[in-house]
């Protein structure tokens, strides 16, 4: 198993949670930064654009040459658009409507960091979210509050559990952590 000492640079209990699972050693810790980008970029490269950014601000978390420091960031792609968290109870309907019937990406992008190292990479999972009436879409968002969710859904609550019809790519990674991907990199740290 991996025996590093890792700062998870997240406020994600999703993250946490996935983190914990796999079994690693980690510790937590939070710096807001600003998640700007260019809107000209490609739609699949926010992330882990975003990623990187978060990486390189929280980079003072680092005090020792053994522990590593990760962070992510995950966007819902559809039709070359990025939808990011929502702003509020408008803004996540709106965003469910859009993805109600449809296919979506989820991407989400990682930077693993150390003294030494430093490794970008991303996961990219397409969904499907079955068609939904404004009245289940009503429901989730005043009952289940996405709001720190992108694309306003979180797939392991009630949404994810009565609507979505079909996933190709990594559960987690919709969740916000491709895990088996995270175990692979840091695999080129020991």
């Amino acid at each position: 198993m991996f025996n590093r000492p890792i700062i998870l640079a997240s406020k994600s209990p999703r993250r946490h949670q996935l983190m914990h699972e796999c079994g690693y050693t980690f510790t937590v810790q939070v710096q807001d930064t600003d998640e700007d980008f260019d809107p000209a970029m490609p739609a699949l490269e926010v992330a882990p654009f975003l990623a990187q950014k978060k990486a390189h601000a929280c980079r003072n978390f680092l005090k020792t040459p053994v522990e590593i420091l990760l962070t992510a960031d995950s966007v819902v792609v559809i039709d070359g658009d990025v939808l990011n968290k929502p702003a509020d109870y408008n803004e996540a309907f709106a965003m469910i409507r859009r993805l109600s019937g449809n296919m979506h990406t989820v991407v989400t992008g990682v930077c693993l960091l150390d003294s030494a190292k430093e490794i970008v990479f991303k996961d990219e999972t397409k969904v499907w979210l079955a068609a939904m009436t404004d009245e289940a879409i009503d429901y989730y968002v005043k009952n289940y509050a996405p709001f720190d969710k992108a694309g306003s859904y979180g797939i392991q609550d009630w949404i994810g559990l009565t609507h979505i019809a079909r996933i190709d790519g990594s559960y987690s990674n919709v969740m916000g952590l491709p895990t088996a991907k995270v175990y692979q990199y840091l695999q080129s740290f020991l």
